[in-house]
C-alpha cells in the first residue's frame, strides 16, 4: 500500500465511521489502482461490500461516503462515484509532485519503513558443508537470502543473519582423512590411501600442502587420532575462510557463525537439556533400544528417531537444540532456506517446535531449487578450467556479482531455473539487470552532464502534469509500500519486477518528455526534480536486492 493508497484507506474507513457509526472490517475497504487511469488515480469498491451489510443500495451509499471523503482528502482533485458503487479518487498533480522533496531529502533511506518494527528474526542461509567450494545451488541460495536480510531491514525488522556449519558429522571425519591422504601422498607416501567416500577436490590438495609447508613432515608419524583431529580442524577452518570470502565478494556478510559442535560441548550439554525437556513434556518413547519422537502427534507422516540404538544421535536431534537455542537467544522468528529435497525435513522439524510449545509460525522455511547453467541451449555442468562445478567465485569471474545476483534474485526459488550465461554476459538491453543500470547511469548523465543547469529544490513542482510523469511519480510513492510487502512475503523477485516496471516507465518518461529545455528553465528545474528522485529510488530498490547502481557505463 503506498503512501496515497493508505491516506485514501484511512480516510475511507473514518468516512465510514463518520457517516454509518460503523468500524468495518479492514478487508472491506480496499483501494486499488483502475485498470482505465482516465477514471481516476485509485478506487475502492467499499460501498459495494458494504451493501449487505447496511442494506442499502451500494450506489447510494457510495454517494454518501464520496461527500465526506472530498472534505477529508485535500489532496484529491476529484472524488467521483460510478455505477455500481465504486468511488474514485483523481490526486492533485501538487499531491504527487511533494514526492520529491521527500524522496531527495530521504535519500538513502528513502524505502525504508516501519512495517516490522519491533519484530526479530534469526535468518539462516546457504549453511553448506565446510568440505569444498560454494557452487551455484549456493550462490541461488546466498543470493535470496542476503536479499530476504536487506529487505526485513529497511522495513526495520532486527535480523541476525546466520550461518550453520555443520562439523559435528561423518563429513568433517572425511575431510580429515582425505587430508590425510593427500598430505602423505605430498612427501611420497602410499601407505595413507584416499578413502573412496573421500573428497577428491583439488583445494583438498592445496590444504594439506598448506599442513605440509606450515608444519613439515611431524604428522608423518605422528599419533593417528591427533594427527585426524588436527587434520579434521585445519581443513574446517580453511573451508570456512574460503567461504565466508567467497560470500564477502559476493556481497553477502554473515554476522554470526553457529557451529554443530557448540550443541556437544560440555557431554552434549545443550542436546541433553533439550532432550530431558521434551521427556518431561511426554514427547518422546522408548522402542527398539532407541529413543523416539513423537512426530505423528504433530503433523508428521511418522515418529523420528532421537537417539539410535548404538547410542549415535540422528541429525534431527542436534538440530532441534539449535533451534530451540535460535528462540532463546531472542529470536522469535526463524526463517531457513533449504534445499529442495529438505521438503519432508520442514515438517518434521515445524512439528518439532511446535510440540515444545512455540507458537505456529516460529520456524518458516524457503525450499531452493535447483538452478542449471546455460549457454547457447545447452547445459554447462562443469568449470572449463577446473573440469568440477562451477563455484560462486568462477561464476562472478564470469558473468560478474551483479549478474549473478540479479538473475537469482528475481526468479522465485520456489520453481527451477536455467540461468542463462550468455544472457547473463550481454551488454544490451535484452539483459534485465544491464537494462535497470543502463536507466540508472543515464539519470546521472542527465544530472552531471555540464551543460545541465544545477537542480534547485522548490516548494511545489505543478508544472509536472504530463500524464507520464504522473505515472512515474505514483510509481516513487509505491516504493515504500513495495519494500514491506517484499520483506512480508519474502520475495525479492517481486521487487526485481518493480525494478523493471519503474525502468520502462522512466524510459517511456524520458523519450516522450524533453527534459532539458533552455527556453523554459523552471520546467526543467523541476524535471530535473523528477529525474533525482527516480534516481534515488532506484539506486535504493537495487541495493536491497544486492545489485550496484554505476553512474557510467
Amino acid at each position: 500500500m503506498s503512501n496515497f493508497e493508505k491516506k485514501i484507506f484511512d480516510a475511507v474507513r473514518e468516512a465510514v465511521r463518520a457517516v454509518y457509526e460503523i468500524d468495518a472490517d479492514e478487508s472491506l475497504l480496499v483501494v486499488e489502482t483502475p485498470k482505465d487511469p482516465k477514471l481516476g488515480d485509485y478506487a475502492t469498491s467499499a460501498a459495494m461490500k458494504l451493501a449487505r451489510t447496511l442494506r442499502k443500495n451500494p450506489f447510494e451509499i457510495a454517494e454518501a461516503l464520496a461527500e465526506k471523503l472530498r472534505g477529508l482528502l485535500p489532496e484529491a482533485e476529484s472524488v467521483t462515484v460510478a455505477r455500481p458503487g465504486f468511488i474514485n479518487f483523481k490526486l492533485k498533480n501538487t499531491a504527487l509532485s511533494s514526492l520529491i522533496n521527500k524522496i531527495i531529502d530521504a535519500g538513502e533511506a528513502y524505502g525504508r519503513n516501519e512495517s516490522g518494527k519491533g519484530k526479530k528474526a534469526l535468518v539462516e542461509w546457504v549453511s553448506a558443508n565446510p568440505t569444498g567450494e560454494l557452487h551455484c545451488g549456493h550462490a541461488r541460495n546466498a543470493a535470496w537470502g542476503d536479499s530476504i536480510c536487506r529487505l526485513m531491514e529497511a522495513s526495520s525488522w532486527e535480523v541476525l543473519r546466520e550461518y550453520y556449519v555443520n562439523d559435528a558429522g561423518n563429513q568433517i571425519v572425511m575431510l580429515g582423512k582425505s587430508l590425510e591422504a593427500r598430505y602423505f601422498e605430498h612427501f611420497g607416501r602410499d601407505d595413507c590411501p584416499l578413502p573412496e567416500n573421500g573428497y577428491h577436490a583439488e583445494d583438498v590438495r592445496r590444504i594439506a600442502e598448506a599442513i605440509a609447508e606450515q608444519d613439515g613432515d611431524r604428522w608423518l608419524t605422528a599419533d593417528p587420532q591427533e594427527r585426524l583431529a588436527y587434520f579434521m580442524d585445519f581443513g574446517k577452518r580453511r573451508e570456512l575462510e574460503k567461504i565466508e570470502r567467497d560470500l564477502k565478494l559476493y556481497g553477502v556478510e554473515i554476522e554470526s557463525w553457529m557451529h554443530e559442535t557448540f550443541f556437544y560441548e560440555d557431554g552434549k550439554k545443550r542436546i541433553n537439556e533439550c532432550l530431558a525437556r521434551m521427556a518431561e513434556m511426554g514427547l518422546t518413547y522408548e522402542k527398539d533400544g532407541a529413543l523416539w519422537f513423537r512426530s505423528t502427534d504433530y503433523g508428521d507422516e511418522k515418529d523420528r528417531v532421537l537417539r539410535k540404538s548404538d547410542g549415535t544421535l540422528s541429525y534431527l536431534t542436534p538440530d532441534i537444540a539449535n533451534h530451540v537455542h535460535k528462540v532463546e537467544r531472542g529470536y522469535p522468528f526463524l526463517v531457513d532456506l533449504w534445499g529442495a529435497d529438505h521438503h519432508s525435513y520442514v515438517i518434521r522439524m515445524q512439528a518439532a517446535l511446535k510440540a515444545l510449545g512455540y507458537p505456529e509460525g516460529t520456524l518458516a522455511v524457503d525450499l531452493i531449487q535447483m538452478v542449471r547453467m546455460v549457454e547457447d541451449g545447452v547445459e554447462v555442468k562443469m568449470s572449463k578450467r577446473t573440469g568440477n562445478a562451477i563455484t560462486i567465485r568462477e561464476l562472478c569471474e564470469d558473468i560478474g556479482v551483479d549478474a549473478a545476483r540479479w538473475f537469482f534474485a528475481s526468479k522465485d526459488v520456489s520453481t527451477h531455473m536455467d540461468l542463462d550465461l550468455k544472457l547473463a554476459r550481454s551488454k544490451d538491453n535484452n539483459n534485465p539487470v544491464y537494462y535497470a543500470q543502463y536507466a540508472h547511469s543515464r539519470m546521472c548523465s542527465i544530472l552531471s552532464n555540464p551543460k545541465t543547469p544545477v537542480f534547485r529544490k522548490q516548494e511545489s513542482y505543478e508544472r509536472l502534469t504530463d500524464e507520464k510523469e504522473l505515472q512515474l511519480l505514483k510509481m516513487l510513492g509505491e516504493f515504500p509500500a513495495e519494500v514491506a510487502n517484499d520483506a512480508l512475503l519474502r520475495k525479492p523477485n517481486k521487487l526485481a519486477d518493480w525494478i523493471i516496471a519503474l525502468v520502462k516507465v522512466f524510459h517511456s518518461y524520458y523519450n516522450s518528455c524533453k527534459v532539458i529545455n533552455p527556453d523554459d528553465p523552471e520546467l526543467t528545474n523541476e524535471r530535473l526534480g523528477l529525474v533525482n528522485a527516480t534516481r534515488i529510488t532506484l539506486k535504493n530498490a537495487m541495493y536491497l536486492i544486492g545489485v550496484s547502481a554505476p553512474e557510467s557505463m
